[in-house]
Formats: structure tokens, C-alpha cells, sequence
């Protein structure tokens, strides 16, 4: 899958003000199919699918940018496919460990696998900055999952990535996982990785969107999505479909002031909020599915 990158350089009346224009502005692009965003001093970059870029609608979006006295400017570049992995092949990433229970540790950088004093250590070859535990959502979800009964369930990871989620799912006593991406490179990252864990015979990744789930056998006991907030709206109803009752939903990849409104359609499907966390104003949700709550 081809991505573009977006650098956007934002000018204010204030500095105070940069942070919350950043935090706008990527919501705004969400809107227009931009799918990750990290900081720069000068604004933000924005990462998207070649086929969903659309100029005239990013044009749209800055005109009605609603922050008075700002300006944002904007490039556009390809991303060689190679370019995209040497980066973190390269300089990999520090051990990251999670409610003290889990350490991320990178696989490819660490001699002999690591020596760590956490009850699972997870080694991950890293192919993409995201999945590895450094992003705030990745950080959440695990901790959420490590508070969530997990022996002798079935998981779907949603947006698989690197596959962290379903194979911390895996080590944390679930009997088995399915994920799926629409990157080629990730559901092959996916399984790399679960063979490096030594949890390949109990994972399964698939190639594709939420349709992918039409041709899955069986329904899931937690199903976890750390996508951005778009996409997590237009599937949550293909989650919800083959889900358990009582079975248990995490998502996260959005800022809290989007959740409300995940929170009103998750509403209507018959998923029910039961925690949340948050971190540098991301946030993640668990929800409970139960079509018919007690009143």
C-alpha cells in the first residue's frame, strides 16, 4: 500500500495556541483519510493512503480551519516503501514497559532477547513506528488489556499492525487471535512477529478491511481496534457483529473529544462504556456488549 506524507506548518498569533491547532487540524485531516499524525516544531506530519488523497478537499479543510489570525502551509511527498521501514529498522526503539506487567522490547536492536524483570516481555521487529508501544493508544490498549480477563478467549485485533495487541492478548491467556490489516506489510509483519514470540499456532492474520470479517468462522470474546476515529465509526457495526454477548470491546487511536460520539453509536449497536483511559489527551474506551442493559 502506497502512503503520502503531509507536512503542515502552522503560524500563530501564539505559541500557546500550537498545540491546540495541532490537535484540530489532525482531526480535520482524519476527516479527509489521513490515518496517523506525529508533532514538529512547526505544526504536524500526516500520514495517507495515496488513493484517498485528495487536494481540493485538503484545500477545503485548511480554508475552514476555524482558528482565527492562523496560517497553515503544506507539502506533500511520496514515501519510498524502503525509506518508510529503514528508519526504524535502523534506530529501533527503547524497551517500553506497560502497568508494570509487560516490557516492548525491540527484537531486532536487543542482544540475546533482553534481560527484563516484567512477567512477559514481547519482542517486536519493528516495521513501522506504530505497534510498537511507543504511541500513547498501543500503551492504553495493552494496559487495558491486562486488566481484562483474557484465559481461554478469543481476540480480533483490528488494524493489526505489528500484531503487539493480539500477540499480548496471546501471552496474557487467551487460546487465540485473529487479525487483519489493509497493509500487506503488516499482516506479514503480524506473523513474523508471533513467530518470534513463539505464538504463530495460535494466530491468524488476514489481508483487508473490516469486510474481511464476513468470511471469519466464529464470534470473539474481545475484540480490540487502536485505529483512527473515522474508520473506528463506519466498523463499528462489523465489530459488534461477531462479537459474544458480554463480550468486550477496546478502542482507541482518537483524541477524548472524539469519544462521545463513538460512544452514541457504540450506544446504538449495544456496546455499553465500562472504563476509559486517557494520556496526553488520547484516549482509549472498553465497552461491554449486552443488546439489552438492564434498566
Amino acid at each position: 500500500m502506497k502512503y503520502l506524507l503531509t507536512r503542515f506548518c502552522i503560524a500563530c498569533p501564539s505559541q500557546e495556541l500550537l498545540q491546540p491547532c495541532r490537535e484540530l487540524l489532525a482531526d480535520a485531516c482524519g476527516e479527509c483519510g489521513y490515518e496517523s499524525f506525529e508533532d514538529t516544531d512547526e505544526g504536524i506530519i500526516g500520514y495517507i493512503q495515496q488513493d484517498n488523497y485528495s487536494e481540493m478537499l485538503l484545500e477545503h479543510t485548511i480554508g475552514e480551519f476555524p482558528v482565527k489570525g492562523v496560517t497553515i502551509v503544506y507539502e506533500t511527498e511520496d514515501i519510498p516503501d524502503q525509506d518508510w521501514n529503514a528508519v526504524w529498522e535502523e534506530e529501533g526503539f527503547e524497551p517500553i514497559v506497560v502497568s508494570g506487567k509487560v516490557t516492548i522490547y525491540d527484537a531486532r536492536n536487543t542482544a540475546d532477547g533482553g534481560q527484563f524483570s516484567t512477567p512477559v516481555n514481547i519482542g517486536i521487529h519493528a516495521s513501522n513506528a506504530f505497534g510498537t508501544g511507543t504511541h500513547e493508544t498501543t500503551r492504553m490498549v495493552v494496559a487495558t488489556l491486562l486488566e481484562t480477563p483474557l484465559h481461554g478467549r478469543r481476540v480480533l485485533d483490528c488494524g493489526c499492525g505489528t500484531g503487539i495487541l493480539a500477540i499480548t492478548a496471546l501471552f496474557c491467556g487467551a487460546d487465540a487471535a485473529v487479525g487483519y490489516d489493509i497493509d500487506e506489510w503488516s499482516v506479514d509483519n503480524s506473523m513474523h512477529n508471533a513467530r518470534l514470540n513463539g505464538v504463530a499456532d495460535r494466530m491468524e492474520t488476514l489481508l483487508g478491511d473490516a469486510g474481511v470479517l464476513s468470511h471469519v468462522d466464529g464470534v470473539f470474546d474481545v475484540v480490540m481496534a487502536n485505529i483512527n476515529r473515522n474508520i473506528l465509526l463506519a466498523d463499528l457495526s462489523h465489530f459488534q457483529s461477531v462479537m459474544v454477548h458480554d463480550g468486550i470491546l477496546i478502542l482507541s487511536g482518537f483524541y477524548e473529544e472524539d469519544a462521545p460520539m463513538l460512544i452514541a453509536e457504540a450506544e446504538r449497536l449495544g456496546l455499553h462504556e465500562i472504563s476509559r483511559k486517557t494520556e496526553n489527551n488520547w484516549c482509549c474506551l472498553k465497552l461491554e456488549y449486552s443488546p439489552c442493559p438492564e434498566v
